[in-house]
């Protein structure tokens, strides 16, 4: 990989914090992309990543700009809130050049899709992380448990994209970040779909961190059953994920999470501020009922966080 490539991190939460403190510490030519405090606050002092995984971190970028401050890019990775994408790929356009790659990593299941469609130029690897982070009041970042993984592939493959691939592997072995080069990322990226739609649904609907729903025997036994219908709809879409699958993300649901684990759902639900409900909850219930698969647990919960957020 050359030295100067240009990177930048935008959206600098939980997910875009972490890969920014990572790349930051790194790679020289990195750009962190935020607004408001958050901006000044990364000027003032740097960012820094309060990491079980890796340890505390503090690193200064090259440059911290808003998105409409942010020059031409040779990658970007683009860490926003699903609902906020449209305006984000609005805001880096002139950024992106036909060979800027651009990595979305985020929630849901199209957020690659959504990208091409509206950049409309430049390479887009698919891309998914689980991780437990979140920013904090002060504009640090906290990664929560000994894991923090990124699975990379092209839904769309083509020799470019594959070029565009290879870069991106090697950026995130120097910046000792792991990762996976995913065979099938449609597949990955439902597989952490699925997961999500039991995390972040179940964590937020009872306003508690995972160790609570795992001692609770109703509340555990919900958190199967909604990993279970969202493994039906992902069937019924032609997506290749196994039983083998659904049974990793039940023992990772016992056995692997911290028990303080929250959601970013949670935390933005509980605090009256928009959220990712129609991403994790509402898209799977509409599915469901296109497809016709019965998936109870799924609308009670997204029925009642809808009226939550009210």
């Amino acid at each position: 990989m050359k030295e100067n490539v240009k990177i930048a991190v935008v959206g600098l939460g939980g997910v875009g914090g972490y890969l920014a403190g990572m790349l930051g510490r790194s790679h020289s030519q990195v750009t962190f992309v935020a607004r408001g405090e958050r901006l000044q606050a990364i000027r003032r002092n740097g960012l820094t990543l309060h990491s079980d995984y890796h340890g505390e971190i503090t690193v200064k970028p090259k440059d911290a700009v808003t998105a409409e401050e942010l020059d031409a890019q040779d990658v970007i990775f683009l860490c926003v809130k699903n609902y906020s994408l449209e305006e984000a790929c609005r805001q880096i356009a002139h950024a992106v050049k036909e060979d800027t790659i651009v990595v979305p990593v985020m929630n849901g299941v199209d957020p690659g899709e959504r990208t091409r469609s509206w950049l409309k130029k430049g390479i887009v690897v698919d891309a998914l992380i689980y991780i437990v982070a979140f920013a904090n009041s002060d504009f640090s970042v906290t990664q929560q448990g000994d894991f923090a993984r990124l699975e990379i592939g092209l839904i769309h493959e083509d020799g470019q994209g594959k070029r565009a691939l290879e870069q991106i592997d090697q950026i995130l072995s120097a910046a000792d970040i792991d990762h996976n080069m995913a065979q099938d990322i449609q597949r990955e990226i439902w597989r952490k779909y699925i997961l999500n739609c039991a995390f972040n649904v179940t964590t937020a609907y009872y306003n508690c961190p995972i160790g609570d729903i795992r001692s609770d025997k109703t509340r555990a036994q919900e958190y199967e059953a909604l990993v279970r219908e969202a493994y039906q709809v992902a069937l019924a879409k032609g997506v290749r994920v196994t039983q083998s699958h659904i049974d990793a993300i039940i023992e990772r649901f016992y056995h692997e999470y911290a028990d303080n684990a929250s959601s970013s759902l949670q935390r933005d639900v509980s605090r009256h501020k928009q959220s990712e409900l129609e991403t994790f909850s509402g898209y799977l219930v509409r599915e469901a009922e296109r497809l016709g698969v019965s998936a109870p647990v799924s609308r009670r919960m997204y029925e009642g966080l809808r009226e939550a957020c009210v």
